[in-house]
């Protein structure tokens, strides 16, 4: 059985914040992850985490207003000052929470920028991110985010966030595979999955289309839970959807 933790961001937002984690760990999940957690008390957070048991799986390095159409600074150019300041803060916040891996957005492509302009940047702020997370001892993402839902996002694709990882060269830099998303750009979910293990630090998932629960689109979640266990893949995978309704009524897949 996969390691189940909660994206407390999607899930239980019928409560709030800090009376999530209390609802992730009587639902049953082990561990939990949050995008932003910027607005809170860091010992506030590790309060709750304890309280209930819970492990703290991941958390974001902040990525500016979504609904402005910011999504990361990492790949865009004149940002570079910009991203160095989240990712020092996104240290701050995860070593005194506990959390051990952050992940990073990229950014949608730049006005007047070229995808070589991009890809150099991003390159060049990743290498930084991770020196500065080895430091702290703690692992950097980088996920592709389909281009469905954020267009011209700069890493759509796994084979071009290996590629760009390929580039940076850091051990520490994982691949956080999230198969909505790599299903609503047509991936193989099950070979790449597979083939791709080697890389992944991270999983997360929502059915597809429509981001909501497992059923509710044309994911096959079971072969996807199986092909975990048999291929020994020990990180933990996260359930990041907005359920159609209660949270506590989109569980059915856990069972």
């Amino acid at each position: 059985m996969p390691r189940f933790a909660a994206n407390i961001t999607f899930l239980f937002t019928e409560l709030p914040f800090m009376a999530r984690f209390a609802a992730a760990a009587r639902a049953g999940f082990r561990g939990v992850e949050f995008h932003y957690p910027y607005d809170f008390e860091p010992y506030a957070i590790r309060e709750q985490l304890d309280l209930h048991g819970l492990a703290p799986v991941l958390m974001n390095i902040r990525a500016g207003d979504h609904k402005a159409g910011e999504w990361g600074f990492a790949g865009v150019p004149g940002r570079e000052q910009t991203f160095r300041l989240c990712v020092a803060e996104a240290i701050n916040f995860a070593t005194e929470i506990g959390v051990a891996q952050l992940n990073c957005l990229a950014g949608v492509r730049a006005p007047g920028a070229t995808g070589l302009d991009a890809s150099n940047v991003l390159v060049a702020n990743l290498r930084h991110a991770a020196i500065e997370t080895a430091q702290a001892g703690i692992a950097l993402n980088l996920e592709p985010i389909n281009t469905v839902d954020v267009p011209g996002y700069l890493v759509a694709t796994s084979a071009y966030a290996l590629e760009i990882m390929a580039r940076v060269g850091a051990p520490n830099l994982r691949l956080q595979y999230d198969w909505y998303h790599m299903q609503m750009m047509g991936e193989d979910l099950v070979g790449n999955t597979q083939a791709l293990l080697p890389h992944i630090g991270h999983i997360q998932f929502a059915d597809a289309p429509g981001r909501h629960e497992p059923g509710t689109g044309n994911i096959d979640f079971a072969a996807l839970f199986q092909l975990l266990d048999a291929i020994s893949y020990d990180g933990w995978v996260s359930a990041e959807y907005r359920p159609l309704g209660r949270t506590e009524d989109s569980l059915g897949w856990m069972r």
